[in-house]
Formats: C-alpha cells, structure tokens, sequence
C-alpha cells in the first residue's frame, strides 16, 4: 500500500475529506468529555517549520501528546536543511527514523520534494501556495456552527494568497460556491480559478460578492515573507476591509472566520473579531481537533 500524504485538499476524496471532519468532531467531543485515547501510543512527528507559528505548532503538538505520541521541533537552526543539506536526502533519513512529517514552509516544491522522498506520510502545515489543514479545521467549525456546507456560498475577501487557493480547492471538494473579492492585481492562482470556473467567481467589490454568502473569510493582507509590501498592501486593499456593516450584506445567518493571527483595524474590524457572528477562537481551536483526525486517518488506519 503506497503511502498517503496530505499535501493539498487533493489528495483526499470529497469522502475521505467528509469522514476526517466528521472524525475531528467526535474527537473534540471525547476531548471534552476527558476521554483518554492513545491510537498512536510511540508514535513520533517531526515538525519541521521555516516559517514562525502559533496556532499550528500548538495543535500538531498538543494532537500528538494526547494521542499517546511524541512531537519533535525542528527549525532550519536545528537540522542540515537550513545549512543547504539537499531535501531528498533529509527526507530519506528524517522519515526513516519517525511516523510522520509535518513542514511548514515557503516553497511548496520543498514539502513536494519531501513527500516523494518519504517512506512516512508528510502533512504540509502551510506552504505559500496552500494551507490544507487550516481548511480541515474552517470546515469543522462551520458543520458545528451551521450543518453541512455542500450548496452554501462562502466569500473570499482580500489578497488570492495560499489560504485562498486552498479554499478554491474546498469549494470543488465540499462542493459550495466561492465569491473571491480581491483589488486588481491581487487574485488568486488563474488556473485554479480557471479549472473551478463552474464554482468560483472573483470580483472586485466586497459589497457584491458578499450579498447572500454563508460564510465570510479573510486573512492579512501581507503573508510572512511580504513585510516590506506592508504599507503598499494596505493602500491597494482600503475598502476591503470586514466589518459588521459587511457582514450585514450576507445572509441574516452567516458567519465569519479569520485564520489568525488578524490584523485588527486592517483586513478586520476590531468589531468585527468581537461579533457575536465571528467563530474565529472556535476556528483556531479546531485545528488541534481537525489534524488529530488527519493524524489518524493517514497513521492509526495504515
């Protein structure tokens, strides 16, 4: 049996990607409960990061520990990947020693490379082109907070970055509709949008793609890596910004989402975060759930 990756929503079927959301919400319910489940008893996970997080280390981390596993940190600091070690031979010697591989990274060439190298699943925790798990954990907590998703509208407001990409890619395998409202210059992928052109539309204005949506999602409007496009970023998207009176344009039960860290007072309003329709605290706490589900659907049933 070929080992399995998790490098985009792709290399899931729509039933697969359904089971591992379903999966995460009993896992969060057993959680809560103080359930003790330890599928993956002395099984480790190399978390390899070259880009700086919160929320993903804390979940892989906390997921592997109440799993009854180990998480082991690697920074480019730690390992010969950051001293020009070629990646095919990391990942031969890396995946030869632990269960599993989870890369945060730049280059998604880099986790593609890896993954072909594996003799472990590789999980790509963020690449600047996708950022898969984070999508597992939005379509957790809208199943939680709204039912199923299939047929909804979702928007998209502001940059056509990795997080974006991703959600074109949820949009054909949850199969809902997605509004993508971005400034000129700044959309996302053109063949992505192209091969998903029955679901995905991208328009300029906020107020016209946000008109009956479901769900509404943003991210900053500078990603790791564009710092120093800071302050053009923020001229070119004035008037994209997600507020309540946004939010008011939406249908009168939609909801909105952030996969954090926000910018309060740019991409979102510091109102907006404190909306009684903002779910995005239950989002973030949902990728500890989401991943243990992925953890265990590519680990526990191999």
């Amino acid at each position: 049996m070929s080992t399995r990756h998790f490098l985009t929503l792709l290399d899931m079927t729509p039933e697969e990607l359904q089971q591992i959301v379903q999966r995460a919400i009993t896992l969060k319910q057993m959680r809560n409960a103080g359930e003790i489940y330890e599928p993956l008893k002395n099984k480790v996970m190399a978390m390899i990061f070259e880009k700086a997080s919160t929320r993903t280390r804390v979940s892989f981390e906390a997921g592997m520990a109440q799993f009854g596993g180990h998480a082991m940190f690697l920074s480019p600091r730690d390992t010969q990947l950051g001293r020009g070690e070629p990646v095919e031979d990391s990942a031969r010697v890396i995946s030869s020693m632990v269960d599993v591989v989870m890369i945060r990274t730049f280059s998604h060439e880099l986790v593609e490379t890896f993954a072909r190298y594996s003799r472990v699943p590789v999980i790509n925790a963020l690449t600047d082109d996708y950022h898969p798990c984070q999508l597992l954990a939005d379509m957790q907590t809208f199943a939680e907070q709204r039912g199923s998703i299939k047929g909804k509208t979702v928007v998209w407001i502001g940059d056509g970055n990795n997080m974006c990409n991703s959600y074109i890619n949820a949009a054909r395998q949850f199969d809902f509709k997605l509004n993508v409202a971005c400034p000129e210059g700044f959309a996302p992928n053109a063949d992505l949008v192209s091969l998903n052109s029955d679901r995905v539309k991208v328009f300029e204005s906020p107020e016209e793609a946000v008109k009956g949506a479901h769900l509404v999602v943003t991210d900053v409007w500078a990603s790791m890596g564009q710092e120093d496009e800071q302050r053009e970023r923020i001229r070119e998207f004035r008037g994209y910004q997600v507020t309540p009176a946004l939010m008011d344009l939406a249908d009168d039960d939609a909801i909105f989402m952030h996969c954090l860290p926000a910018h309060r007072g740019e991409e979102v309003s510091e109102e907006m975060m404190e909306d009684p329709r903002s779910v995005v605290f239950e989002e973030a706490e949902n990728r500890l759930h989401a991943q243990k589900a992925l953890l265990e659907f590519l680990l526990a049933k191999a």
